[in-house]
């Protein structure tokens, strides 16, 4: 977007059907822009769609393994000669394993890393065969606080972040090189009452829950929206307690092993027992031809934060940036006593 708005506005978002993709298309319609809806959930889709063809809003639901790079090809193809030049990018869809490292087996490890991290190697890649020609265009990269702080029982989904950064940071000095004009950038998010709690691979004893503070998804939505709209910028920090946690990383990884050593495993686990029966998505979405329509909301509504000082973080970056080392320098003095 930015400097492409003046061009045919044409989004495509991957992990459309629910939590954060969802959210985001349902604001991305309110701006009249086509959006493509790439998920496997055909159920969570077709509501998506709904969504945003209420909204007046064109909409092109795709079912796409983003594991599957010709799957991801053919998608890039349709939705080009459906809805038009593809303008934005967005890459979100994942899914994971809460689980230690030595309870996750082997085939989960490396599929929750193909739909992860090679799902958004994938659709940057397919963004930038129809983009690079054109000169234009935006890619936005949904990350995530552990991106760069690793906690446990998380050991796939901060593994694939991590990887997530170091790919994005060597495509962005690449596309530098070649002056091109298309824009990568990255949103770190913090924990969001998302359905993902609801239905990933869980071998914990009970319910997976975001670590507070929590924030809802519109949150999320929106700092998407606005690095699209301002590309230019190589990330954007979500939420106090991403930027905390990325800075505290910085300064003191030693002692952030120790304090989540501690607290980690209690801190992502609510008082409910895990449910057996609930689905899981590792290998088919749970939301398919005969699931249930998950929407953009977890089950974590009373505990969440519909706003964030993110907004006002963006804007005043540098001094926010001095002020919270020293804030994460204090908090992890305290902890430590």
């Amino acid at each position: 977007m930015g400097r492409n708005r003046e061009h045919a506005r044409v989004a495509v978002i991957t992990g459309a059907s629910a939590g954060v993709g969802r959210a985001t298309a349902r604001l991305l319609a309110r701006r009249g822009i086509a959006i493509a809806l790439l998920a496997r959930g055909r159920t969570g889709l077709d509501a998506a769609a709904e969504e945003v063809r209420a909204a007046g809003s064109r909409a092109l639901p795709v079912e796409v393994d983003m594991a599957e790079y010709d799957q991801v090809v053919a998608a890039g193809q349709r939705i080009e000669a459906e809805l038009g030049p593809i303008d934005l990018w967005i890459n979100d869809a994942f899914s994971s394993v809460f689980a230690p490292f030595q309870q996750t087996r082997p085939e989960e490890f490396r599929r929750a890393m193909e739909v992860t991290y090679l799902g958004y190697v994938h659709g940057t890649r397919v963004a930038l065969h129809h983009m690079a020609p054109r000169d234009r265009g935006t890619i936005v990269q949904v990350g995530s606080a552990l991106a760069y702080r690793g906690i446990p029982l998380q050991a796939t989904y901060c593994g694939a972040k991590h990887a997530i950064v170091g790919f994005t940071e060597a495509l962005r000095c690449e596309l530098m090189h070649d002056r091109s004009n298309v824009k990568v950038t990255m949103v770190q998010l913090p924990a969001l009452n998302t359905p993902q709690f609801d239905w990933l691979l869980s071998r914990l004893p009970r319910h997976a829950q975001p670590v507070p503070p929590i924030y809802e998804p519109a949150v999320a939505a929106r700092a998407i929206v606005g690095a699209a709209d301002r590309p230019g910028r190589r990330e954007y920090w979500v939420g106090i307690s991403t930027a905390l946690t990325i800075l505290g990383n910085r300064i003191a990884p030693g002692l952030l092993d120790r304090y989540l050593a501690r607290t980690g495993y209690d801190s992502q686990q609510a008082e409910r027992p895990a449910d057996r029966d609930r689905p899981v998505n590792l290998w088919q979405p749970a939301d398919g031809p005969r699931g249930r329509d998950y929407g953009a909301r977890g089950s974590f509504g009373g505990r969440s934060h519909r706003h964030s000082p993110q907004a006002w973080l963006s804007r005043h970056r540098l001094v926010t940036a001095a002020g919270l080392t020293g804030a994460a320098v204090g908090v992890l003095a305290w902890r430590r006593h």
